[in-house]
């Protein structure tokens, strides 16, 4: 059980490495952000359509599919125009503040009370938070940062899709990214652009970042909690920023640093301090 328990939890962390591939590119393509992501999420339908059919499994419809098809709808939406709006640390910090929401989320729909340390790390992702709106404020990046958190409010919604028995996370996420394509993809035939660097960008985001991130992700989540899901994915506000510095020139300022490391430190350490309080199995 531990290896399966293992091999579960490490498909949640690949995903992520390929989620953190995102705003490097949505910054490498000059289009307007609805029409990379209808781009992005047709394509990435279409990589999960393919999956589907090679695994032989059926698309279910229920309400809690549909719900965590919003989600996904949401949260790719919102990411890609915060990306185009704020800085992609900016952007990729505040959607992190997912596990909070997802604690609120718990407790309110499954009233699962929280803790004092579920509560202390509430708050400390809010002050976090705080700072980048104060950056946002000043630097012009205000509704990026707005639109980055609601993208985190959503992401909370897909860490979540696989609760209840009649969830399914992949008929979610097949669901809300052809619903996403279909709905924006239109607004492609208003670009000029159509390089092979564009082109090229736009098949990595398609494939690698929504289509095979969220296939591992929909696999991972089946064994692996929503909470613990969210704070795996810690690599993601870490290598995001990293590659948007290195390969696009980005620069991040002193303050969005200073919120980036309380809200990445303050959930890392509740997500050890949450693995640390997890009885262990009997011999």
């Amino acid at each position: 059980m531990k290896t399966i328990g293992w091999r579960y939890a490490l498909c949640v962390f690949i995903a992520s490495v390929c989620f953190s591939t995102g705003g490097l590119f949505i910054k490498l393509i000059p289009w307007n952000a609805l029409a990379i992501n209808g781009a992005r999420n047709l394509i990435g339908s279409a990589v999960i359509g393919i999956f589907l059919l090679v695994t032989r499994r059926r698309v279910v419809f229920n309400r809690r599919v549909l719900t965590g098809a919003l989600s996904m709808i949401g949260v790719t939406t919102l990411f890609a125009l915060a990306n185009k709006l704020t800085t992609a640390a900016n952007a990729i910090v505040l959607q992190f503040t997912a596990p909070v929401f997802v604690i609120l989320f718990m407790a309110a729909l499954y009233k699962q009370k929280p803790g004092k340390t579920d509560i202390v790390t509430c708050f400390a992702v809010l002050l976090g938070v705080v700072l980048f709106f104060v950056d946002g404020i000043r630097a012009g990046n205000l509704p990026g940062n707005i639109a980055a958190v609601l993208s985190g409010v959503c992401y909370a919604g897909v860490f979540m899709m696989n609760t209840g028995k009649d969830a399914d996370a992949i008929s979610s996420c097949f669901i809300g990214q052809l619903a996403a394509g279909i709905l924006f993809i239109p607004l492609c035939l208003r670009e000029t652009d159509f390089s092979a660097p564009v082109l090229a960008a736009l098949a990595a985001l398609g494939v690698v970042q929504v289509g095979g991130a969220y296939i591992l992700f929909s696999i991972g989540i089946r064994r692996t909690p929503p909470v613990t899901a969210s704070l795996i994915s810690g690599m993601e506000p870490i290598l995001n920023p990293l590659l948007v510095a290195a390969f696009y020139g980005e620069a991040v300022s002193a303050l969005s640093v200073a919120g980036a490391v309380i809200v990445v430190v303050s959930i890392l350490a509740y997500n050890v301090k949450l693995a640390r309080a997890k009885p262990r199995p009997a011999a």
